[in-house]
């Protein structure tokens, strides 16, 4: 066979492969990838962490930025009981972390407040490490977790 038969032969299978099938969109949100169309649009109207909790900026009582979130953990009773503060720092050099009861944080006038802190304060707290943040276990074959 010569190169010329060859990527002629090519050419008309893929051009077969292609033809044969359909092209389906999908489109998020109107998939149900592992529940129902209801139950994936309920989720829209649900609160994301992400986008309402993470890099936002923590107040005290006096309105003066104090640091921002940095992320929450979860306790493996699947609740969120800390939230992982950036103190200070400039251009992402010289932050703090520091992990901070979530108990403890208000919510007012859609800003995060913890009351009764300073910049300074959470400064001289111990810096949180995620280098000894227990990997969550994985669950094991054959049983289910609930969330309550």
């Amino acid at each position: 066979m010569t190169i010329k038969t060859k990527t002629v032969i090519c050419a008309a299978a893929l051009a077969l492969v292609c033809g044969s099938q359909v092209a389906v969109a999908q489109v998020a949100g109107l998939q149900p990838l592992g529940g129902t169309t209801e139950q994936n649009d309920s989720l829209l109207h649900g609160w994301s962490v992400r986008k309402a909790l993470v890099d936002e900026p923590v107040y005290n009582d006096l309105n003066e930025k104090i640091g921002q979130v940095y992320d929450i953990i979860i306790a493996p009773d699947h609740k969120a009981t800390w939230a992982v503060l950036s103190v200070g720092g400039f251009l992402g050099m010289g932050k703090h972390y520091v992990a901070v009861p979530v108990e403890r944080m208000d919510i007012r006038n859609g800003n995060l407040y913890l009351g009764g802190a300073t910049k300074a304060a959470l400064k001289s707290v111990p810096e949180f490490e995620y280098n000894k943040l227990e990997k969550a276990t994985k669950p094991k074959a054959g049983t289910a977790t609930t969330t309550q």
